[in-house]
């Protein structure tokens, strides 16, 4: 098992292929785009994961939640 201060810089989230860029973006959008009527359905509706308006959940607090159950030891947060 990777060593606490690994999992508190690392986990939950990966390199950006496009710019190699270590550090987790902040997201400072409030909402996000559908794909169709049904995707933003499914959405709120969660029969799919994914982010709908940013006060629920985004990109960035996402890594947040991965890094706490990789340091609790828990398989999600």
């Amino acid at each position: 098992m990777p060593q606490l201060e690994t999992l508190s810089l690392h986990a939950g989230q990966v390199p950006d292929p496009a710019t190699g860029s270590r550090a987790v973006p902040i997201y400072q959008t409030t909402s996000y785009v559908f794909n169709d009527a049904k995707h933003a359905a499914d959405l709120f509706a969660l029969r799919a994961f994914g982010n709908i308006y940013t006060r629920l959940m985004n990109p960035t607090t996402g890594v947040l939640e991965a890094r706490l159950a990789a340091l609790h030891g828990a398989p999600v947060a």
